[in-house]
C-alpha cells in the first residue's frame, strides 16, 4: 500500500512489480496520499469520499482488507478467501476514480515525448534546429522552498501533496514551460522520466524537474518531480535523464500541462553549493550561471507514460 504523494511511493510500486516478478503473491493498492494522510483532502485538493482508507473506493476499511489478504495467504487453515482484489488497484487522479488493473506498470502505456520549447511553450511537437534556449541563475544562498511534492519532513512550514505553485513559479531561478489548453483528456499512469540538455559554469550542480497541472482557472499544482546531482565539465552542454517517479493522472480537456526546470527545492533536498565540495562538509557557496537548451540536436523533454481510452 502506498500514496502517489509518499516519500516511499516509487519504492513500494518497485516492490511489488520485483515480487510479482519473482513469482510471490502481492496486491498492490496506490491512492492519492501522502505518507500520513489517509483522507480524501491532501494538500490543496480534495479527491472525494471514497478517496479515504476508510472506504478505498467503497470496497471497505484498508484494515480489514489487509487483514483479509494475510488471512489467505499466511493462514490458508481458516480457509479465508480473500476479498476479491485485483493484482493492482489504483486511484486515478484528475477523474478521482478508483481502477482495477492486472500489472504494473500497465503496458498499455505508450511513451510519448512531450518538449520544451522556446518562449516557455511546451507541446509534443518536436523543436525546430535554431530553436534558442534558456538561462537562469541558481543562488544556493537561495533555494527555491519545497512546496507540495511526495515528501515527508513532519513539518507544517513544509506539507506534502499537490500544493499552489504560484510563489515557485514567480521566481527567475524556475523555468516555466507550458503547453496550450487541451481539447481532449490525458490520462499519464506510470513512471515520468526527463531528458534536460543543459550546461552550467559549476563543476556541479542539481537539476530538478516538475510536471504540473493548470487548470482553466490558471492553477498550477505539482503531480511528480525528481531530482539529479551532476559532476558536470562546465560550459559543456550534456544529456541529463531525471527520474520524476510515477503517478496515475489525467489532465483533463480544457486544462495545460506545465514543467518547471530549476536547480533547488530545500529542504527537502539538499542544496549543491555549485563548487564540487562535498555537501557535508562544504563550506563555500557560489551562484551557477545554467543553461537549458531545446533544439533538433538537443531536444530537452518530457517522456509521459500515455494511455489512450
Amino acid at each position: 500500500m502506498g500514496g502517489w504523494y509518499d516519500v516511499f511511493c516509487q519504492g513500494t510500486l518497485d516492490n511489488f512489480a520485483e515480487s510479482r516478478a519473482a513469482g510471490h503473491p502481492a496486491t498492490l493498492i496506490m491512492g492519492p496520499w501522502t505518507h500520513t494522510d489517509h483522507t480524501g483532502q491532501v494538500g490543496d485538493v480534495n479527491f472525494g469520499l471514497a478517496a479515504g482508507m476508510d472506504l478505498i473506493g467503497f470496497r471497505g476499511r484498508f484494515v480489514d482488507l489487509q487483514g483479509a489478504w494475510f488471512k489467505q495467504w499466511l493462514a490458508p487453515e481458516t480457509n479465508a478467501a480473500g476479498l476479491g482484489l485485483p493484482p493492482v488497484l489504483l486511484f486515478v487522479m484528475g477523474t478521482n476514480e478508483w481502477r482495477e488493473e492486472q500489472e504494473w506498470p500497465p503496458a498499455r502505456a505508450v511513451d510519448t515525448d512531450l518538449f520544451l520549447r522556446a518562449d516557455g511553450a511546451l507541446a509534443f511537437d518536436a523543436p525546430g534546429a535554431g530553436e534558442s534556449g534558456d538561462t537562469y541563475v541558481y543562488d544556493p544562498a537561495d533555494p527555491v522552498p519545497t512546496t507540495g511534492g511526495a515528501h515527508s519532513m513532519f513539518s507544517n512550514e513544509f506539507p506534502p501533496g499537490p500544493l499552489d505553485q504560484a510563489p515557485v513559479e514567480a521566481r527567475s531561478d524556475v523555468l516555466v514551460y507550458t503547453t496550450e489548453p487541451l481539447t481532449e483528456a490525458l490520462e499519464v499512469t506510470g513512471r515520468v522520466r526527463a531528458f534536460v540538455h543543459a550546461a552550467t559554469d559549476a563543476p556541479s550542480t542539481d537539476w530538478v524537474v516538475r510536471l504540473c497541472d493548470v487548470d482553466p482557472e490558471g492553477m498550477s499544482l505539482n503531480v511528480v518531480d525528481g531530482i539529479l546531482r551532476a559532476q558536470t565539465t562546465p560550459g559543456e552542454f550534456a544529456e541529463h535523464a531525471v527520474d520524476l517517479w510515477s503517478t496515475s493522472y489525467v489532465f483533463r480537456a480544457g486544462h495545460r500541462l506545465r514543467v518547471h526546470v530549476t536547480s533547488s527545492s530545500f529542504p527537502r533536498w539538499d542544496r549543491n553549493l555549485n563548487t564540487g565540495e562535498p555537501i557535508d562538509s562544504g563550506t563555500d557557496f557560489r551562484p551557477a550561471h545554467q543553461e537549458i537548451a531545446h533544439d533538433t540536436a538537443r531536444p530537452s523533454r518530457l517522456v509521459l507514460p500515455v494511455i489512450r481510452s
